[in-house]
């Protein structure tokens, strides 16, 4: 039996070129998945997927890692790939789920989720660093693949969009944290707020910093979470247009199966009045990384 030959995916190829590369051999519907607010201690944690068109029109222009974009830009490029993709799908994990259940349980669940709502079935699944089983197809995990892979990309704007949005929602239900700002990552403006007003119910309790200002640093990380602090995420997403309670509910680790017409996109709008632009890079800086 003749072994076919090696497909070759030069590092200057440019943002497509990995999905180019898998259609040519037969892999059409090429899906990406990626999250955001993985390093934040308070807010959700949310993960998305998109599939965009073979050709130009998947082509988008601005498309790039969301960390490396403005946000104005971010809001730009994430209009065009709600237009352009053949299927997207947002999961908004709260953060009463992250204590419960861990956050690498529950980022690997939360983006099988989001493959798995996709309404265009994917042929090939590429993620951003971690891979992911159960999916009933193959795929790849690679490294910085927001910034390898135009679909990762992709479903990096919409994930940090939408959780964007609702962190600025989460500022007007509990000021003072400057959860528009900051967006709920460990700055110093937001550690200084936790010492002085403590953690609100949006906060992940299981992490140190939120555990050691809430006088529960003794207890267990799942045991922290105090009884009553765990209500307000499907209360915040009841408020929000497209992201009704079913966006929270139930265990986001199904299996991914065959999604045809039925299979439903959790949807992410939300007004919100447009913010200075910020320097390229800041999330970068809010995540961890360098500018």
């Amino acid at each position: 039996m003749l072994t076919p030959p090696r497909t070759v995916v030069r590092r200057d190829g440019g943002l497509y070129a990995l999905e180019r590369a898998l259609q040519r051999r037969g892999f059409r519907h090429v899906a990406g998945a990626d999250e955001a607010g993985r390093g934040a201690c308070a807010g959700p944690l949310v993960a998305a997927a998109a599939v965009l068109p073979e050709g130009r029109r998947g082509e988008i222009d601005e498309l790039a890692d969301s960390k490396l974009l403005t946000p104005a830009a971010r809001e730009r490029v994430y209009d065009e790939v709600v237009a352009r993709a053949l299927a997207y799908a947002v999961v908004v994990i709260p953060a009463e789920e992250v204590d419960a259940r861990g956050l690498h349980v529950c980022n690997l669940a939360a983006m099988r989720r989001a493959l798995a709502s996709l309404t265009t079935r994917p042929e090939y699944v590429l993620t951003d660093g971690f891979g992911v089983d159960g999916l009933d197809v193959p795929g790849l995990a690679v490294w910085k693949g927001d910034r390898v892979a135009a679909c990762v990309a992709a479903a990096s704007v919409l994930a940090k969009v939408t959780r964007d949005r609702i962190m600025v929602e989460l500022d007007g239900r509990f000021p003072g944290y400057g959860f528009a700002e900051h967006k709920g990552y460990i700055t110093a403006e937001h550690s200084a707020a936790l010492r002085a007003l403590g953690p609100c119910r949006e906060h992940r309790f299981s992490y140190v910093n939120v555990a050691a200002v809430s006088g529960r640093d003794g207890r267990p990380p799942r045991a922290r979470r105090p009884a009553g602090a765990d209500v307000a995420s499907p209360e915040l997403a009841a408020g929000l247009p497209g992201l009704g309670p079913g966006a929270f509910a139930g265990r986001p680790d199904e299996p991914m199966g065959h999604c045809g017409a039925s299979g439903g996109t959790v949807g992410v709008a939300l007004g919100e009045q447009p913010r200075p632009p910020a320097s390229v890079g800041e999330d970068v800086v809010m995540e961890g990384g360098v500018r």
